[in-house]
């Protein structure tokens, strides 16, 4: 069993910058693949970004070249770095592990709201 704990959100302006932290412990650490999803009220759950355990990235059109997802393997932590961050990117961000078709970890979410 995997735990994947996520850190880092809160408010910010429109145009600011955020970075989310996720850290996995428990007893399967090797995850593939590890990845943000976002939900914004209303609205179905959102692949952000994932990486996989040998750095290859990929990103939602949505927020290629503003958001920036790393991990290090040692320290079983994912980041999203999220810059010039509109209003429309507010939303509960999930961290998840697993393959990469399928995350079967995910974290409780944390909150991420940007102001107009």
């Amino acid at each position: 069993q995997v735990q994947l704990v996520e850190s880092g959100g809160g408010l910010v302006q429109a145009g600011g910058s955020l970075r989310l932290s996720c850290a996995a412990s428990g007893s399967d650490l090797s995850l593939r693949v590890m990845g943000w999803s976002r939900q914004a009220p209303g609205k179905q759950r959102e692949l952000v970004a994932r990486i996989t355990l040998g750095g290859s990235t990929n990103y939602a059109d949505s927020v290629k070249a503003r958001f920036t997802i790393s991990r290090d393997n040692g320290k079983n932590t994912v980041y999203l770095q999220m810059n010039s961050l509109k209003p429309e990117d507010s939303a509960i961000y999930y961290c998840g592990g697993g393959s990469w078709l399928n995350f079967e970890y995910w974290g409780q979410g944390t909150q991420v709201t940007v102001s107009s």
